[in-house]
């Protein structure tokens, strides 16, 4: 099975993403958007497991002990950069505690054998991806990608995007269920904060 380890964001604010990405979904037709119902933000990808090894997983991850994380959600960018686009993301204000988080749950995971991050902790919401490669800020694959020229020429007439700010209290861990109309997430377990 698929896993990831991620935070959820509240109902009003994927909303408000929600009436966003209606406006620019047009600007950039060949991306793949995200179903705003399937946001989430990402603190740890497991990726296949065996489905015995989940409870182990759980238990690491409730041992993690931190408190209830201040997020603001605003601002959009693209990833690698962007001069080549693959993914188009909104940012994830929240001091070092979002960070301190992720690292946490790594070192968890990583306890039983799980491979940690090689890369610095980015905290995103990723709401469309190019074509080519995986859509990963560390891919080498530059094959097919949509055009984001006019989606960047809008965002850059526009003010800052600003969605709101949210408490997170809980982070869980999901299981993704791959199909043709996208990936569906399923939470098979929450841990409080």
């Amino acid at each position: 099975m698929r896993i990831f380890i991620a935070l959820d964001i509240d109902e009003a604010i994927r909303h408000r993403i929600a009436r966003f990405l209606d406006g620019v979904r047009g600007l950039a037709p060949d991306a793949r958007w995200v179903r705003p119902e399937s946001l989430h933000i990402t603190l740890k990808f497991i990726g296949e497991t065996a489905p015995e090894n989940v409870d182990q997983i759980k238990e690491a991850l409730k041992a993690v002990e931190t408190n209830a994380i201040e997020m603001n959600i605003r601002g959009s960018g693209f990833f690698p950069g962007a001069k080549s686009p693959r993914v188009f993301w909104l940012g994830i204000e929240a001091g070092p505690s979002l960070a301190a988080l992720a690292s946490t749950v790594d070192d968890r995971v990583a306890a039983l054998g799980i491979a940690k991050e090689d890369h610095p902790f980015s905290p995103h919401l990723t709401l469309a991806r190019g074509g080519g490669g995986s859509g990963s800020p560390r891919s080498k694959i530059d094959g097919f990608k949509p055009s984001f020229q006019r989606l960047q020429e809008k965002l850059a007439a526009l003010p800052v995007p600003e969605f709101g700010t949210m408490t997170a209290r809980e982070f869980f861990l999901y299981r993704s269920h791959l199909s043709r109309g996208g990936s569906r997430y399923e939470k098979l377990a929450g841990f409080r904060l």
